[in-house]
């Protein structure tokens, strides 16, 4: 059995009945990827800041890097491609369309993403003026259903 059957067997596992009358089948796999391409994001940013970068300043060239932001750098290609694979094989599950325009399809759709996210943060907290945190949280909302909406009409579309 290849990874993805089974990751999707262990997502299928958790979509019960109560769920099945909320959340569409395809919207709660792509929500189970999201959050297990977060936890991944984490665990990974954790080991790569602490154990690494060690905490330190990195130099690249005549760039110093902050910890947190070497970390980052590191940690943001496997979330990427990570986030990519699990929607390509669990979420979307369109594997007859070929990997190179999907994932630059993806890329652009994450980028996308950031820059709703950077224009959500100032909208929220610059203009209108509300808290950070919950600024977050309902910048967190708005993104998420951009990228449902992106993958599933635009970066996976059978």
């Amino acid at each position: 059995m290849r990874l993805s059957e089974l990751i999707t067997k262990a997502i299928d596992a958790l979509y019960l009945k109560p769920l099945r009358r909320v959340v569409p089948q395809p919207l709660f796999r792509y929500l189970a990827c999201g959050a297990l391409t977060a936890l991944l994001d984490a665990v990974w940013y954790y080991i790569i800041y602490h154990h690494l970068v060690c905490e330190r300043v990195v130099e690249v060239g005549c760039i110093a890097l902050s910890p947190h932001i070497a970390a980052l750098c590191v940690v943001f290609p496997i979330t990427f491609f990570t986030g990519f694979w699990l929607n390509r094989n669990v979420a979307f599950r369109t594997t007859h369309i070929s990997t190179a325009p999907q994932l630059a399809k993806y890329a652009l759709t994450v980028v996308g993403s950031i820059a709703l996210n950077y224009a959500c943060m100032k909208l929220f907290v610059d203009a209108c003026g509300l808290w950070a945190t919950p600024s977050k949280m309902l910048t967190t909302i708005v993104c998420a259903a951009y990228s449902f909406a992106a993958g599933r009409y635009f970066t996976f579309k059978g």
